[in-house]
């Protein structure tokens, strides 16, 4: 869909408010996919498999290339476009007029495309840098996640250490608790059968 946008500005024959017309429309196509992105990414890191995790991020990482990828061709079409439009307005202002009037009316007229050339060299440049920006501002999104996605693997790490050395030590504290309790039945029994012993020598010793 994209793709159709973009040749339909680079062939766009003018005038300028054409143009910003289909650029309004990339635009908001921009913020919706944007959009998409950033849901994508947050049911990544609410899924709780790793592996799933790591295929949506991988999935995410993909439609933010393509994203990049579309801004670039994106800005080749407007180049394009206002190259064309700017070659076609001195094209007319190079056609049939007489004499001094039309000197005069050429002048005048190739001042304006100049200032127009002017603004529209100037307004190429803003939207580059503000790509490039958005472009960086990707990056660090990109690299903020890949940060957070590897402080998580290392609390998920030490928490199974954790759990792993509780669960050693209630094992062994359970197996010391039954070894305590066969060693006091054992001194139990043998107490009770030492009085019993006694008892049996003090009142019938003829047995």
């Amino acid at each position: 869909e994209l793709a159709v946008v973009f040749q339909d500005i680079q062939e766009c024959p003018g005038p300028l408010g054409a143009l910003t017309e289909l650029n309004a429309v990339v635009k908001e196509k921009f913020r919706q996919l944007r959009g998409r992105i950033l849901e994508l990414e947050q049911m990544a890191r609410e899924q709780d498999k790793e592996s799933e995790k790591q295929a949506l991020l991988q999935e995410v990482e993909n439609h933010k290339k393509q994203m990049l990828s579309n801004q670039a061709a994106w800005r080749k079409a407007n180049l394009a476009c206002k190259i064309a439009i700017d070659n076609s307005e001195k094209d007319q202002l190079l056609q049939g007029r007489d004499s001094l009037r039309q000197r005069k009316t050429t002048k005048e007229s190739l001042a304006e495309s100049a200032s127009n050339i002017t603004e529209s060299l100037m307004s190429i440049s803003r939207m580059m840098s503000q790509q490039v920006q958005q472009s960086e501002e990707t990056v660090q999104t990109l690299a903020n996640s890949s940060r957070t996605i590897l402080e998580a693997n290392e609390e998920f790490k030490s928490m199974s250490g954790t759990i792993q050395l509780g669960r050693k030590l209630i094992t062994k504290y359970n197996r010391r608790e039954l070894t305590d309790k066969l060693l006091i039945f054992l001194a139990l029994a043998l107490f009770l059968a030492t009085v019993l012993y006694i008892l049996k020598k003090r009142l019938f010793p003829f047995l």
